[in-house]
């Protein structure tokens, strides 16, 4: 197998952000859509893709993109695909679905049809006429947009913004793949510090710590592909290895979380620790408005409350005053702060210097940013 055709999957908002990672990884033939990126790459792509981007959610190997809008077309040209090259005999295979604006708007249906020709096609191949179903998992998706049929198969099994490192985190906690778009989009580097007021579990010190020393976020876990039976090791391994060679583990690291609460500043260097970094990140229980600092530049991110319920808006309304006035100051800090009340920047008291949409699961939210000064060239 020369070259497969990958699509990364990305949250509405991040995938210019998942673009740029694929091309650092190497891989320029791509196209951009919304809500995934779609490129080339030789097979070990697979693993390298799993193991280094930050920002996307899956990677998934595409099998065949065809129109229908019969469920005679679907089936047939669902068959013709080839399915013998990835799906192995008792590989347990589900088919999951979505459809939108398209004459096959059945879900359920299409999922059954394409489950029954992926069957067919499996049983002329490997002759024989029963799946028991019980061996690696290799799940189906079949996505119609506007009669246009997408059949793919899901190559990291649980989502990548699982890294592995988080077993316990506070009630909202900030999905790993957002953190770490959010640290990627303030062009931060280990040679400043960088502080989150308000860390929880440690999901953005922890990030920033991995973007820091250059570590793959996924080392620390499993993927669905690493069991299939065409899938071969050395690809794998290979891919482990580069990220092993690219890690700068002597890295030193100047980071900050804190919290108000003194139990998630426990929680938060549990998942540290689990992440690989016992030592490298200092957690202290404070308030945001007592944080000050001696180092004339750094970067600051940050996500507050956002007031959402009724009895908060009071609370947060104040706190973000007091951000402001802790903040603003730092004339040669870069401050960034992620939230969905929409008068943020009148109570923080300056305007952002840009800012842009995102989304905190099904919560839309903006990314304020207040760029400080640049230090002067060396």
């Amino acid at each position: 197998m020369n070259a497969v055709t990958l699509i990364a999957t990305a949250a509405m908002g991040l995938e210019s952000i998942v673009a740029d990672e694929v091309r650092d990884l190497g891989y320029t033939d791509l196209r951009v859509e919304n809500g995934k990126v779609i490129f080339e790459a030789d097979p070990s792509g697979i693993a390298r893709t799993n193991l280094w981007l930050r920002t996307a959610d899956r990677v998934k190997l595409l099998v065949g993109e065809f129109k229908a809008t019969s469920f005679e077309e679907l089936f047939e040209q669902t068959k013709a695909l080839p399915w013998t090259n990835y799906i192995s005999k008792d590989a347990e295979f589900p088919v999951i679905g979505k459809s939108v604006k398209s004459t096959l708007y059945s879900v359920p249906d299409c999922q059954a049809i394409v489950k029954k020709a992926v069957v067919e096609s499996l049983k002329q191949s490997h002759k024989i006429e029963w799946f028991e179903e019980n061996g690696p998992l290799q799940r189906i998706e079949v996505a119609i947009l506007k009669d246009i049929v997408t059949l793919t198969i899901d190559t990291s099994g649980t989502g990548l913004h699982k890294r592995g490192y988080r077993y316990l985190h506070n009630e909202a906690p900030l999905k790993e793949t957002l953190a770490a778009a959010m640290i990627k989009l303030t062009n931060w580097n280990a040679d400043k510090p960088f502080v989150d007021p308000f860390c929880g579990s440690g999901t953005l010190p922890i990030e920033a710590a991995m973007i820091g020393q250059n570590i793959a976020p996924g080392v620390n876990r499993e993927f669905a592909f690493e069991h299939w039976d065409w899938y071969k090791k050395e690809w794998f391994d290979f891919a482990l290895q580069e990220a092993e060679d690219l890690a700068k583990y002597d890295q030193p690291l100047n980071i900050l979380g804190s919290d108000i609460d003194h139990k998630m500043i426990e929680l938060a260097t549990n998942n540290a620790t689990e992440a690989g970094f016992p030592d490298q990140i200092n957690f202290k229980q404070m308030q945001a408005k007592d944080f000050t600092t001696k180092d004339e530049y750094g970067v600051v991110v940050g996500n507050p409350p956002y007031g959402e319920r009724l009895n908060e808006k009071g609370y947060v309304e104040n706190l973000y005053r007091e951000l402001g006035r802790t903040f603003r100051p730092l004339e040669t800090w870069s401050i960034y702060f992620i939230t969905s009340n929409e008068h943020f920047e009148k109570l923080y008291g300056a305007k952002a210097t840009k800012k842009r949409k995102l989304y905190n699961g099904n919560i839309r939210t903006d990314f304020y940013q207040f760029w400080g000064k640049r230090p002067p060239k060396k």
